[in-house]
């Protein structure tokens, strides 16, 4: 019955906060441009958070996430453009299709990854994310090459997108809740004894590097279909180091906090236009300043919950 009721108030919650969002969109408080930032911090979002299982919650420093993002981008680009489909079925296949094929490419980066620890791992993913990058460029017959990709079909709206991240964040949520996700877990803490107590440490890489990078690939997806214009420029390490922040400043082991710090360090940038290219001295001014007061990150390992603070206001005006 508790668990019911914990799920009945969160569906209550992204319902609301839905509603919200759609009434301020149709009154107009909300335009085209506000409408842009928040489809922008949604991708974003699913970004961080994905990442959040390999980085946060698995302990593995990656910094490819952005190949991972620009896999699902150019695949779901591609398949739409060549393949003639009604448009809800062809923009599904493509989101399913772009998970797909850079999950494929988790696995490929995982397998080698797991001889490898801390800063080699991140070499490893920087150097994966560059290849991919690299790849773009050079096959410009199919994607347009350093010119971009164009003519991408629209189909990112703000509902399509907000249902996806809602269902990113329940996945991943569900996940680490689960045997897996203590797991995976039990990994990042100390990995000799979860390996001696029967966790297939193995697996759990593999398993954990693929998920996410489904969802990057499933983000990209999405960021193609809304920007309708590809840069492969857009894919480099800086801004797989960006996902990264978004993530050590909310907290690793913290989907809440990569959620607020996501929010935060894609809207600030966007609503002060004008400091937009002081992006990354912002970024690192904050990091410094979080590193040296809260080392944890914003939110350490704390999750949120409604639930909870709906029975901490009930109690208190007992």
């Amino acid at each position: 019955m508790k668990k019911f009721n914990n799920y009945l108030v969160n569906i209550i919650f992204v319902l609301a906060l839905y509603g919200i969002i759609v009434s301020l969109i149709s009154t107009g408080i909300l335009n085209n441009y506000y409408q842009g930032i928040i489809v922008l911090i949604m991708i974003s979002i699913i970004l961080s958070v994905s990442l959040n299982l390999v980085t946060g919650f698995l302990g593995q420093l990656t910094l490819g996430h952005a190949g991972f993002m620009a896999i699902g981008a150019y695949t779901s680009a591609i398949f739409t453009k060549y393949v003639e489909l009604p448009s809800g079925i062809e923009f599904l296949l493509a989101l399913i299709l772009s998970g797909l094929l850079a999950a494929i490419f988790g696995i490929i980066i995982g397998i080698p990854a797991l001889r490898l620890r801390g800063d080699y791992i991140a070499i490893l993913t920087l150097g994966f994310g560059e290849m991919i990058r690299g790849l773009i460029i050079y096959f410009s017959d199919i994607t347009g090459g350093a010119k971009g990709f164009i003519g991408i079909e629209y189909y990112s709206n703000f509902t399509v997108v907000f249902i996806i991240t809602v269902l990113t964040i329940y996945i991943l949520n569900t996940l680490i809740n689960s045997r897996h996700g203590r797991a995976i877990i039990s990994i990042r803490e100390d990995e000799i004894a979860a390996e001696a107590s029967g966790i297939n440490t193995i697996y759990y890489k593999i398993f954990a590097f693929s998920i996410s990078a489904f969802f990057a690939g499933v983000a990209g997806s999405l960021f193609a279909h809304y920007q309708m214009v590809l840069d492969p420029n857009k894919f480099d390490y800086n801004y797989s180091i960006e996902i990264l922040i978004m993530v050590v400043l909310g907290g690793m082991g913290s989907m809440t906090g990569s959620i607020i710090a996501t929010i935060v360090l894609v809207a600030i940038p966007q609503i002060l236009i004008e400091f937009s290219q002081y992006r990354m001295l912002i970024y690192s001014l904050l990091l410094i300043i979080i590193m040296i007061f809260k080392p944890s990150g914003l939110f350490g390992r704390y999750e949120f919950s409604m639930t909870r603070l709906i029975n901490k206001i009930i109690n208190k005006n007992k």
